[in-house]
């Protein structure tokens, strides 16, 4: 099948079909200078791009029921109507164990080793999170910036925006129900 063809058959460019020729992505041969298609290596491409489609429309919107399913606590107080996610460091990726007199004995990030007072500061950093039935949106109260610098064991430096990961948890989380 030529690149024309191809094009019309994948509903992309032609420029795109011949990128993707180029790279690879498809089988392809040049036979006189022109790119001959492989027909089901082209169907392959086209149904890993429809389970991709597929894949993002299936992120759920966030409603009060599965904010409540993820483990809110509803709370109604006049005008206010919210969900609290008290225990949001889960959905940021931070695991935290404690002796038994509170303080942090071991913690991580996204499962890698962080400093015991990094990991504190990550903590302290959140004073809520909360999604707002009134207005359908999740909120993340934070004292001062959104990203913070974290030190893995390792010496690495990194910079983690907890409110993108508390966001793109709860997100998930919801997703998964």
């Amino acid at each position: 099948m030529n690149t024309t063809t191809a094009a019309d058959t994948a509903k992309v460019t032609v420029a795109t079909i011949r990128d993707w020729a180029r790279r690879g992505v498809i089988a392809a041969t040049k036979v006189a200078g022109r790119w001959v298609i492989n027909t089901a290596s082209l169907a392959h491409r086209i149904a890993i791009g429809a389970r991709r489609l597929a894949r993002k429309a299936r992120t759920l919107p966030l409603t009060a029921d599965s904010i409540k399913a993820i483990g809110g606590n509803e709370w109604i107080r006049g005008n206010y109507h919210r969900i609290y996610l008290n225990e949001w460091a889960e959905f940021a990726g931070i695991e935290v164990t404690r002796f038994n007199t509170g303080y942090i004995s071991s913690a991580s990030l996204g499962g890698r080793g962080i400093a015991n007072g990094r990991a504190h500061g990550l903590l302290s950093a959140v004073s809520k999170v909360y999604f707002d039935v009134t207005d359908g949106r999740l909120y993340v109260q934070h004292h001062g910036a959104s990203a913070y610098d974290v030190r893995y064991l390792n010496g690495e430096r990194d910079q983690v925006n907890l409110v993108a990961r508390i966001s793109a948890g709860v997100r998930a989380a919801v997703a998964a129900l």
